[in-house]
């Protein structure tokens, strides 16, 4: 049997942090999730080292360091980075893109398109 998805969910969002581990389960994601509630908090998860992630879920609006100071310190890092963000914004997609994103994706308002990330997420981490 394969070993758990390893996902770092930077997140400041309660009720989101609920959704995506609703939406994992949902598709059949084996997942074993950290969460940094915080830009800072993920960075330093990210520089301890201690921990190896297959995927990062990224939120680009969260206090103390946003999404894109998050990027900026994994630029180099081959592990994917997903943003998962309300931001709907050309410029903020671009910003993304350009420090190193693999995926965007623009989290949806309603119950069913939310808990369909989990499929999309699912597919990211099986290629």
């Amino acid at each position: 049997m394969p070993d758990p998805v390893r996902i770092l969910l930077a997140e400041d969002n309660p009720a989101d942090v609920y959704l995506i581990e609703e939406a994992l389960r949902e598709h059949g994601v084996d997942f074993h999730l950290s969460v940094a509630q915080d830009g800072e908090q993920a960075i330093m998860i990210l520089a301890d080292g201690s921990s190896v992630f297959d995927v990062v879920l990224l939120d680009l609006n969260m206090p103390k360091r946003g999404g894109s100071e998050v990027l900026e310190k994994l630029q180099g890092n081959t592990t994917p980075v997903i943003v998962l963000t309300s931001s709907d914004s050309p410029a903020d997609r671009m910003q993304a893109m350009r420090l190193g994103a693999t995926h965007y994706i623009r989290k949806p308002t309603g119950l069913d398109d939310f808990l369909a990330i989990g499929a999309t997420i699912k597919d990211i981490v099986n290629r």
